[in-house]
Formats: C-alpha cells, sequence, structure tokens
C-alpha cells in the first residue's frame, strides 16, 4: 500500500500546477476586460459633465460654471463623478479661453487645459468639459486618440473641428 501514497502528492501537485497556468493566461484577459469597463466609465462620466455643463447654459444663458459644485447645486449633475482612470480620481478641467470667439456652430476655437486642484488660482473660469489626467495609452479610439489625456468632453465640441488647446502655465507663443 505504500507505493501508492505518493501518486496523490504527484496528482495534487500537477492540479495545482495547471491551475496555476489557467490563472496566468486569465489575469491578462480580466486586466483588459477591467479597462475597457473603466473607459466605458469615462465616456459616461465625461458626457455627464457636458450635459450638466448645456443644462447650466439653459438656466443661466451666457454663463459658464466656475466651479464642479455649481453643476451639483443647480441640480445638473446628480453628483460630482471622479476621473476613472486616475488614482485621485481628479480630472483636468477644460476651460473657454476669455476673449476668444466661437467657431460657427458654437464650439470654441481655442481651449484651455487646467488641473482641478489650480482651478481656484484661475481668474474667472469658465468651465465648458473635463478630460482625464491619465497619459495612459487606450485599448479604445475616441475620436482618432488613443491616449485618455486626449480624450476632450466638452460643450459645443465639434470632432471635425477641433480647437487650439493651451495648457494652465503655458503662454500662448508656446
Amino acid at each position: 500500500m505504500r507505493k501508492n501514497e505518493g501518486y496523490s502528492l504527484i496528482i495534487l501537485m500537477m492540479v495545482i500546477a495547471v491551475m496555476s497556468i489557467g490563472l496566468m493566461l486569465a489575469v491578462p484577459v480580466w486586466q483588459t476586460q477591467i479597462q475597457r469597463e473603466k473607459e466605458e466609465e469615462l465616456i459616461f462620466r465625461g458626457k455627464q459633465y457636458v450635459e450638466a455643463i448645456r443644462l447650466y447654459q439653459m438656466k443661466h444663458p451666457g454663463t459658464f460654471p466656475k466651479a464642479f459644485e455649481d453643476l451639483f447645486k443647480e441640480r445638473c449633475l446628480r453628483q460630482l463623478y471622479k476621473d476613472p482612470m486616475t488614482e485621485d480620481g481628479e480630472w483636468n478641467v477644460i476651460l473657454h479661453a476669455e476673449g476668444v470667439s466661437r467657431q460657427k456652430g458654437g464650439s470654441p476655437q481655442k481651449i484651455m487645459i487646467a488641473p482641478q486642484k489650480v482651478l481656484t488660482s484661475i481668474k474667472n473660469p469658465l468651465i465648458i468639459g473635463v478630460v482625464s489626467a491619465s497619459t495612459k495609452k487606450s485599448i479604445r479610439i475616441y475620436y482618432d486618440n488613443d491616449i485618455y489625456d486626449k480624450w476632450l468632453f466638452y460643450y459645443g465640441q465639434d470632432p471635425a473641428k477641433m480647437p487650439e488647446i493651451i495648457f494652465f502655465g503655458q503662454s500662448e507663443k508656446d
């Protein structure tokens, strides 16, 4: 009977080896699926902010919110959504560049992108949208862009007429 005792251990080790190989194959698929779900959530949340700004415009014609909290207080947004692609959930904010006219159809010719945390230091910010702060490469292509910080979500957006982008702290001549 002692001759058969070693077979159980060998079979158990083979089962563990097969399961380990299966898990090694499943993890990348699982990570890809999670990234795709986060991308869908990013698009959903970005569009929620665009719709909230549109509603804000309807309530206050000719004005833009100066803070995300304004959208929530005015009941244009159910909740303040976080950026799903970053650890801290902080968005980069798309601001209407003052003194710049809008293209025919309402799309801005020039926009400024600033981190959410510097919004209070900007004089008279005119929020028109959001963009992820993540610089990671995406799986999905969104309006010909495959990096999350290029996926713009703003009020009056026309993908055929992309505006000039100025980043916070960058002079217009840079």
